[in-house]
């Protein structure tokens, strides 16, 4: 009796373990590790000066008081892959992971920046939402996701699943699919594991550890996993805390509403292009508004901060004007305006003339002042974002987050450049107190996308 009792315990245990293995198979994804458990070989401390050590195969992040936020980077750059971690994390603490983030010097003095997905054990509860470090604030917010937000453990080990493949982001928490993100603004960089600044009022040294980083960046198409969760796009769109922040879409990237010919009522029937969420300006043979010709804003403005990104093709010449009177300049040409200068600098003629010497060059306020020599252009064919801020007279010329000149509207020196530049015949350049923002037509192929703007108020 005692020998069958023994026989069926071992053959219910076999079968136990048999059925358990069956229903639980061996991960064959051939993970990398990002970390070898025992150093930081491989990872480079930014920004903040919080603690980073290595313990029991864990690498251990922990505050530090007056310090700003702290990295502890990747010294590669990742574009598409897939990524795996768990982490525990102090209930008192904020952190998160930065993907395809960045530190480069033009850019807030190598602050980094880039997509963060976020650790929150706050009441909020967004831990897996997507944040943009440094740059837009919230893009993916779990407030629509409250499966994601319940599944976060408190004081114990969560995991996570990041997918970056292209333009889309999208992240799982314990299993639960949480952020589901479609943005192009950053292709590439590196993984950073965060230790948030704290306030003088909160204890130091609290932790967050994290462990099992690995990485999958070849035959992504097989292992990506589908997601029920729609997809957050940010494309001719404002993120959560732009919309709080008062900006406005320009254009909504499918119509041409809010938006007229410089000399006409409505939209040009040739010459533009709508298409994939782009306004693009057709070739025709690089004569200055020649075909479609300028288009610019029904609305006018007076103090605002305006963002465009902008992408070149070889050898062209476009820009962004603004305070633009279109009841100036009837006749050929463009309408006039202060001018956001888009050009191929290697290879527009353009680059070399001016009666100031290189302010006919990208990002320079045509005609009148250069930009910077160390701008951060992107290849042709590539985005570049300029961003104007024009406020009480002091305006600021911005490209890819570095500010490449500044200047006062109607001060003396001001007035000087216009009485030196090819605008001398137009009294009061540039000082009107409210204006049309412009798209030119130089004649080249120039295509624009999330224009956007902040109008802001006279205090």
């Amino acid at each position: 009796m005692i020998k069958q009792k023994f026989k069926f315990s071992v053959l219910f245990i076999c079968t136990f373990l048999f059925i358990s293995c069956k229903q639980e198979p061996a991960d064959d994804t051939p993970w990398i590790s990002l970390f070898d458990g025992e150093s930081l070989n491989g990872w480079t401390q930014k920004g903040g000066k919080a603690n980073y050590t290595v313990r029991d195969n864990s690498i251990v992040g922990s505050t530090v008081h007056d310090t700003p936020n702290s990295f502890m980077t990747t010294d590669k750059t990742y574009g598409d892959f897939i990524m795996e971690l768990d982490y525990k994390v102090d209930a008192t603490m904020n952190s998160g992971i930065q993907i395809r983030s960045n530190s480069y010097p033009h850019y807030m003095d190598g602050r980094v920046h880039g997509y963060q997905i976020e650790i929150d054990p706050s009441d909020r509860a967004w831990s897996a939402g997507i944040y943009d470090e440094a740059r837009r604030g919230w893009l993916n917010p779990m407030t629509e996701n409250p499966e994601a937000q319940k599944a976060f453990k408190q004081n114990d080990w969560n995991h996570y699943r990041i997918e970056a493949i292209g333009d889309t982001i999208k992240t799982w928490i314990n299993g639960v699919p949480a952020a589901h993100l479609i943005d192009d603004k950053t292709p590439e960089g590196f993984i950073a594991l965060q230790v948030h600044s704290i306030g003088n009022d909160q204890q130091e040294g609290t932790e967050i550890i994290w462990k099992n980083i690995k990485i999958l960046t070849d035959s992504l198409s097989k292992y990506s996993m589908e997601t029920p969760v729609p997809p957050s796009i940010t494309k001719n769109a404002l993120g959560v805390d732009e919309q709080k922040n008062g900006w406005q879409m320009l254009w909504d990237g499918k119509t041409t509403d809010g938006w007229r010919g410089a000399r006409l009522d409505e939209f040009p029937e040739k010459g533009w292009e709508i298409k994939d969420g782009v306004l693009t300006v057709l070739s025709s043979g690089g004569e200055e508004s020649a075909a479609g010709g300028d288009i610019v804003t029904k609305e006018t403005y007076g103090d605002f901060e305006l963002k465009v990104d902008f992408k070149l093709t070889e050898g062209a010449n476009s820009g962004i004007k603004y305070y633009v009177d279109t009841d100036l300049n009837k006749g050929p040409g463009s309408s006039i305006g202060l001018e956001y200068q888009i050009l191929d600098d290697q290879r527009h003629p353009d680059a070399k003339l001016g009666n100031h010497e290189g302010s006919r060059t990208v990002s320079s306020l045509y005609d009148l002042i250069k930009a910077d020599e160390d701008k951060p252009i992107n290849p042709i064919g590539e985005w570049n974002t300029a961003h104007i801020i024009s406020k009480d007279g002091h305006v600021e010329h911005w490209l890819n987050g570095m500010k490449v000149l500044e200047y006062e509207r109607g001060s003396d020196e001001y007035k000087k450049l216009v009485s030196e530049s090819k605008y001398v015949t137009w009294p009061n350049f540039g000082e009107a107190e409210k204006g049309h923002i412009l798209l030119q037509d130089h004649g080249d192929r120039v295509s624009f996308k999330n224009i956007k703007i902040k109008p802001i108020t006279k205090e």
